[in-house]
Parts: C-alpha cells; sequence; structure tokens
C-alpha cells in the first residue's frame, strides 16, 4: 500500500513512528503541511518524503490511501476529495466539528465505496480487549452498571494554541478532544446509551470558548445506569477510569491496568506495561503501539475488503454520546442519544 500523510502538526509524531514500523507492508509516498518549517521540521526528524502539494497527492494514481490529520474543521472536505479520488481513508478522532458534517463525511465515503477508518486507537489495547471479551462471555453477569472517568490535565498554554478549544476549529472542548477516546471505549463494551443528562462548564482554571468540565449520567437499553465525568483541570492528569458492574463481578480498567473481581472467587489482573496515557500537560506522551495497530487494521481491511475496526460508520455513536451530553447541558433535560 502507498499511502500519503495529510497534516503534520502534534499528532503526526506517533503515526509517523508506527509507518516506519510498517515499512514492510506500506510506503510512504508523501507528507504533506502548507508549512515549510513543518515540512523541514518533518522530514527531518523521521526521514519521509514532504511536499506542499496537496493537490498532486489526490491526483497521484499510485496512491491507495491517505491518513489525514488535520484540525477537526477540514476533514469534512480533504475526506470528500479523497475519496472523488478512489483513496482509502484513515482520519484522526473527532469525524469533524459537528454531527451533520460527522454524518455527510461518513455518507460521502460509503458512496464512493472507499474505506473509512477513525483513530480511536483505545480499543486496541490488550486490556480493552479482554475487558470486552468478559462481558461478551458473560463472566460478570448481567451489566447494571458502566462508567467512565477522564481526568485529564492541559496547562492555559495547551489553549493559548491558535483554534484551540474553539467550536470553529475543534468543534468542542474536553468531550469532543479528549474524552471521545474513553467514551469511545465505553460503549464499544456497554453498547450505546438510550439517554444522557449533564452539566457542562468552562471553569476558572482556564480561558477558553468550550467546556473544561462536564458531568453526567447515561441510561443503556437494557436499564443499566452509568455516570461520565470529563476534564481537563486535574492537575496533574489522572490516569483514565472505565468501570463494569454486574450481577456476577466487577471490572476496572485504571490507566494501563484492568482488575476484574468475580464473585465465583477469581481475579483477573491485567496490565498493558508502561505505554502512558497522556493525562498530563504533555497529551503526547504515550507509546505510539496502539496507533500502529489502528494502521495494521486498516491496512488488512483493504486488503481484505472489509470495514475497519472503528469504521466512520462506527464513530458516529460516540460523536451521538457527546452531542447529547451536550444538548441536556444546555437544555437541562434528560436527551435521547
Amino acid at each position: 500500500m502507498r499511502i500519503a500523510i495529510i497534516g503534520l502538526g502534534m499528532a503526526s509524531a506517533p503515526h509517523a513512528q508506527s509507518l516506519i514500523d510498517l515499512q514492510g507492508r506500506l510506503d510512504v509516498a508523501g507528507a504533506y503541511s502548507p508549512t515549510a518549517a513543518r515540512r523541514e521540521a518533518f522530514a527531518e526528524t523521521w526521514k519521509l518524503p514532504v511536499t506542499g502539494d496537496l493537490g498532486g497527492l489526490f491526483e497521484d494514481p499510485t496512491i491507495d490511501a491517505v491518513l489525514i490529520l488535520t484540525p477537526p474543521n477540514s476533514h469534512l472536505e480533504l475526506v470528500e476529495r479523497a475519496a472523488e479520488a478512489g483513496k482509502h481513508i484513515l482520519l484522526e478522532k473527532p469525524l469533524d466539528i459537528s454531527m451533520e458534517r460527522a454524518t455527510a463525511l461518513v455518507e460521502i465515503a460509503e458512496a464512493k465505496g472507499v474505506k473509512l477508518g477513525i483513530v480511536l486507537q483505545h480499543r486496541f489495547r490488550p486490556i480493552s480487549l479482554a475487558l470486552l471479551q468478559l462481558v461478551s462471555d458473560g463472566r460478570l453477569g448481567e451489566v447494571v452498571g458502566a462508567s467512565a472517568k477522564l481526568s485529564n490535565w492541559r496547562p492555559q498554554s495547551y489553549y493559548d494554541q491558535p483554534g484551540r478549544g474553539t467550536r470553529a476549529r475543534d468543534g468542542g472542548g474536553v468531550l469532543l478532544t479528549q474524552g471521545i477516546h474513553t467514551l469511545d471505549l465505553l460503549i464499544s463494551v456497554a453498547g450505546l446509551p438510550v439517554e444522557a443528562m449533564a452539566y457542562a462548564t468552562t471553569t476558572p482554571v482556564h480561558r477558553m470558548e468550550t467546556e473544561d468540565l462536564v458531568a453526567g449520567a447515561v441510561r443503556f437499553t437494557n436499564g443499566a445506569l452509568g455516570t461520565v465525568s470529563a476534564t481537563t483541570c486535574a492537575y496533574p492528569g489522572i490516569p483514565d477510569t472505565i468501570e463494569f458492574i454486574g450481577t456476577k463481578g466487577s471490572a476496572r480498567i485504571e490507566g494501563a491496568r484492568l482488575v476484574a473481581n468475580l464473585q465465583d472467587g477469581s481475579t483477573i489482573e491485567l496490565d498493558d506495561g508502561q505505554l502512558g496515557g497522556g493525562a498530563g500537560a504533555d497529551p503526547m506522551a504515550f507509546s505510539h503501539a496502539h496507533h500502529r495497530a489502528v494502521i495494521e487494521d486498516f491496512i488488512d481491511a483493504v486488503e481484505q475488503d472489509r470495514q475497519p475496526k472503528v469504521s466512520g460508520r462506527e464513530a458516529l455513536k460516540v460523536h451521538r454520546l457527546i452531542e447529547a451530553l451536550l444538548r441536556s447541558a444546555e437544555t437541562g433535560r434528560r436527551e435521547a442519544v
């Protein structure tokens, strides 16, 4: 597979390292940024070819796929151009800045028959897969509670970057930019809630347009309840947590560790190792291993003519949940997901 990279900002590092690891399976045709300084820094660091000609990448018939790492408000137009050119697409989260644009983006890729994968790498963690297996096998019994908590820290300097934390560029705050990973993992195991209630605010910790603290509650199809907590105000950054409570036991992911305690007396413990989570001031302080797994799955999906594990259609689910939480915070009412 020949792949092109579009966008060389902060998110490019784990992808670049992953692409280098996978050079036996793919070839990087070019990495685009409109900024010469970014192109030069990227080429110096990763020794990969760069270009300032975006149109040339779309027009090159030898390029099979594009990896889009640009700000969220640019995603719809770039996906449209890639799909028109018949190129498969691996897209950094979120899909776009609104539900309408996100849905349009997915429908365009489907109409053109190209694969669309979304970078929601937490699903590929060994502890995530183990939790899914526990629940799927019924070892926790009937799930009665499923909750997620994200307690990140971002200093004001993070939001001082142009466009960061604005509706125009990012589409939202902590939920769409950081919490999307934890919420996506939650619903990949528990299913999509049917109802949500929430409060959302911008605290005195930050000067920014969108929310940096959210507290909510959700109800699932089977009647199970859960809580959702997300913030970028929790100095110095605390590992995220997902908790499942069932009629036969409970399971909890905290950071890189999974612990399940079952009523039959057995205990299951699994640790991903020192992979980091990006919860603190450096949002990129984590291993690239799970990004590599996302890219490997994307390659497999193209070669096997199947959908990526996190397709565009699948990623719309977490967008629906985030939209319902923020809508509830505005209306003060329970909202359907």
